[in-house]
């Protein structure tokens, strides 16, 4: 097996693979989702490669734009216009999460102008969420009404924001003064979740999972409960300080179920039933030395297990990104011979979205899906071959 040096990335494209496979028959997809189809439409973008990472339930999109130059602003779509969010003072943006409510309030992460005296890696560019490779500190923003502000660390330098609800509660994790002995490679300060409330001025840190050092939240839904990792400090992305999944509900934290490995156990989401989905490593050769084998998953509040979702026929690894209140999952499906492609979840069943749109482009991941059931993600143009963000829109089926 090829070892994958991956960092929590948003829609992995990593070549390696492994041997099981879960697949779903095409017959049980045609079944369970007669004349379910959907309507493409690509995004305008500034320049460069774009991707929308979330879609709120007024259709507007938040994600990112590459310009021509190769670097990268956070971005938002609306009435199929583009917006670029600009940057915090240095010279790259964006929203790597779905990190959109529904009144307008937009949350990322943009360098700043100011040099980090430790030259860590930290999040924003050891994760390939940011294009450069900087000295520069990188911090979490909140974007409303055309301005950008900078959100506060923990008492540290870098900052990363993930997930925002309409109550205006921002989530994600920021370094703290402490030097951790637990980081590896060029990080050296430790990160703990955090929940900011702008509007009222306040920064909370969300403790990691009794024994570990470091936590960081990745989503919350609209009763103010917060999923996210907890583990070691490690690389400050992914890997080793995601030994756990976890749950905040009014700042005490539990573990979610994974699939049974001891690293990247990572949600990306949870809806306002309670539900949540990300990835996660199954207990196979090469998890304990941290290696990306990923399988999408769903945990339904109060299950004593998580569900592995599996894969779209071919692949072998897998990452659900987003749920919606009716239950859809979206993400993606890759590690095969077909490259990734974007998937939906629902009834039990992962299809290939490709399978449900009339267009010879390639439909590369599915990044969010809103409660109409509209999916945004990066597609590949067919003509072109340029990547850029799309919306797809049901027109049939039970949903």
């Amino acid at each position: 097996m090829r070892r994958i040096s991956c960092a929590l990335v948003l829609a992995a494209v990593c070549g390696c693979g492994r041997d099981a496979q879960v697949t779903q028959p095409v017959e049980s997809r045609a079944r369970l989702t007669p004349n379910l189809r959907y309507v493409v439409v690509e995004l305008p973008s500034l320049g460069g490669t774009s991707r929308g990472m979330s879609i709120n339930n007024r259709g507007s999109v938040a994600g990112w734009s590459n310009l021509p130059d190769g670097h990268r602003r956070a971005a938002l779509w609306e009435d199929g216009s583009i917006l670029s969010l600009g940057t915090l003072g240095g010279p790259s943006s964006t929203v790597p999460w779905p990190g959109q409510n529904n009144t307008g309030m937009i949350v990322g992460i943009s360098h700043t102008a100011l040099v980090d005296p430790l030259d860590e890696e930290w999040s924003c560019e050891a994760g390939g969420f940011l294009p450069e490779t900087t000295n520069l500190i990188c911090r979490g923003f909140v974007w409303e009404n055309g301005v950008m502000r900078e959100l506060p660390t923990l008492g540290g330098n870098h900052g990363f924001a993930t997930g925002v609800n309409n109550r205006g509660q921002v989530v994600g994790w920021a370094e703290t003064p402490v030097h951790d002995p637990t980081c590896t490679g060029a990080q050296v300060l430790q990160f703990r979740a955090v929940m900011w409330e702008p509007k009222k001025g306040t920064t909370r840190e969300l403790p990691p999972f009794p024994g570990d050092s470091t936590s960081a939240a990745t989503a919350i839904n609209e009763s103010g409960r917060v999923v996210g990792i907890s583990g070691d400090c490690d690389q400050a992305v992914g890997r080793f300080s995601a030994r756990h999944a976890v749950l905040w509900d009014h700042g005490t934290v539990t573990e979610i179920p994974n699939l049974g490995g001891t690293t990247w156990h990572t949600p990306m989401d949870i809806n306002e039933r309670g539900d949540v989905v990300g990835f996660s490593n199954p207990d196979e050769p090469g998890d304990a030395e941290g290696e990306f084998i990923s399988r999408a998953f769903l945990w339904t509040k109060g299950s004593a297990e998580a569900v592995d979702l599996g894969t779209l026929p071919g692949d072998v690894f897998s990452e659900a990104f987003a749920i919606n209140a009716r239950g859809q999952v979206v993400g993606i499906s890759f590690g095969g011979l077909n490259g990734p492609r974007a998937f939906l979840w629902q009834d039990g069943v992962m299809m290939d979205l490709n399978d449900l749109v009339d267009s010879d482009d390639v439909l590369l991941s599915a990044q969010d899906i809103n409660d109409a059931g509209r999916i945004t993600g990066r597609v590949r143009d067919h003509v072109t071959g340029a990547v850029l963000a799309f919306v797809a829109t049901p027109i049939g089926g039970r949903r």
